[in-house]
């Protein structure tokens, strides 16, 4: 098992093979969140590689290059997942999917890893579990405002020690989308076999590679995803760390995520699991040539994007964004859509992002009722993985132009 450093790696993150292949390379790009102010636009701006990579011995997709995490998740880190009415709803479902299937009991210790704001420990509340987070950021602090007890803190085996030795063992961990975000995931397997109780359960959410392929979801690559799970390297990463898959299910979440639930030992697979390793077998996941033609779809779409942006410019049509989501960072930069080609990015009402600047394409944040008193002539749908609630929600607000679905493909729609 690889042992993390900052800057490039050399060796497979799951298993530690030196047989690395890059699969597509992005350049160098920033942090997908480090918006800037007017004053920062005339500064240098610090980017980093950012290559999609394929190890060859356990098939893992991962990055080449890790950034210091305290870089890309400082302790002022502006996301919340309260803000996003996609994940409220999946941890209302994981929820109810652990009472339904894992017989859940009034005080059952629930810890979540990455807690952000408390938002999935507040479904497990309402089920009269205890519940406590563990979160570097201050959304660590937005939790306990609201009455979720958090530790601030990066998880490792220390802090699962400290953990256990106040609060007991976990009856379920969870660890939702942040499991592909944390250097090292043999450090994170140690300190859950620390903190889960002997018969417990960890779930695990992540952006799954084989909806990635599906979808075309090239903006899911940046500098906070350092690993694209599919459920054969996950065996791999379990089995190293003495846990077993016990099942796995895809959900919506995200674009499309895996949820894996596993478990201290060996233990046998559901059905559920090995139909879904066949899948992935058979769409190609761990064949170089299919992940090669992958990728060239992917460099397609791209062309055909600026392709599409280019001719309405050329139309004399006003292009603006709706949103301005992390992943929306890496198409903007992988494409090269700058404020030359969008005018300007539309965000909600009191979201932190309005008055700042795109990293890397400068592309200025405001307010959405701008996109209602100016009537561009087209609206990208930067969010595009729930590109129909948005398209229907800014239509209502009053929107009368064009909208442009950047992937898989791009395309405008009229109605």
């Amino acid at each position: 098992m690889s042992n993390n450093k900052h800057g490039f790696i050399q060796q497979c993150q799951i298993c530690s093979s030196n047989n690395l292949e890059t699969m597509l390379a992005y350049g160098h790009q920033p942090i997908v969140q480090n918006y800037l102010t007017d004053k920062q636009l005339n500064e240098p701006e610090t980017t980093y590689p950012l290559n999609f990579c394929r190890c060859q011995n356990c098939g893992l997709l991962q990055l080449d290059y890790i950034i210091d995490p305290k870089l890309v998740f400082p302790v002022n880190y502006p996301y919340r997942t309260g803000l996003t009415n996609m994940l409220i709803r999946n941890f209302q479902l994981l929820a109810d999917a652990l009472e339904k299937n894992y017989n859940l009991k009034p005080n059952d210790l629930i810890i979540d890893i990455g807690s952000n704001d408390g938002s999935l420990l507040k479904t497990f509340k309402a089920k009269s579990l205890r519940v406590l987070g563990i979160e570097p950021t201050n959304a660590a602090q937005d939790a306990n405002a609201s009455g979720i007890e958090t530790i601030q803190a990066y998880f490792n085996a220390n802090i699962a020690k400290e953990t256990l030795k106040k609060y007991g063992p976990a009856k379920f961990i969870t660890l939702t989308n942040a499991f592909a975000h944390i250097p090292d995931p043999a450090k994170i397997m140690q300190g859950i076999e620390i903190l889960l109780d002997e018969d417990g359960i960890f779930v695990s959410e992540s952006q799954y590679l084989l909806d990635m392929m599906e979808h075309l979801e090239l903006d899911t690559i940046y500098h906070e995803h350092l690993r694209f799970y599919s459920l054969k390297p996950l065996q791999k990463l379990f089995s190293l760390t003495g846990f077993s898959i016990v099942d796995a299910e895809r959900i919506d979440a995200a674009g499309g995520s895996i949820r894996v639930y596993a478990k201290k030992g060996q233990h046998t697979a559901t059905k559920r699991v090995r139909e879904l390793i066949a899948a992935e077998e058979a769409s190609g996941l761990y064949d170089s040539e299919k992940l090669k033609q992958f990728t060239d779809k992917m460099i397609d779409a791209k062309n055909s994007l600026m392709a599409l942006l280019i001719s309405c410019k050329k139309e004399n049509a006003r292009v603006v964004a709706i949103g301005s989501p992390a992943r929306s960072n890496t198409l903007l930069g992988f494409v090269h859509i700058d404020n030359q080609l969008i005018d300007y990015a539309c965000e909600k009402a009191g979201s932190p992002k309005i008055g700042l600047f795109t990293p890397g394409t400068h592309i200025p944040v405001v307010d959405e009722k701008k996109l209602l008193e100016d009537q561009p002539e087209y609206a990208l749908i930067l969010s595009w993985h729930i590109g129909d609630e948005l398209m229907k929600k800014i239509r209502e607000l009053g929107y009368h132009g064009k909208f442009i679905i950047p992937l898989p493909q791009p395309k405008i729609i009229k109605k």
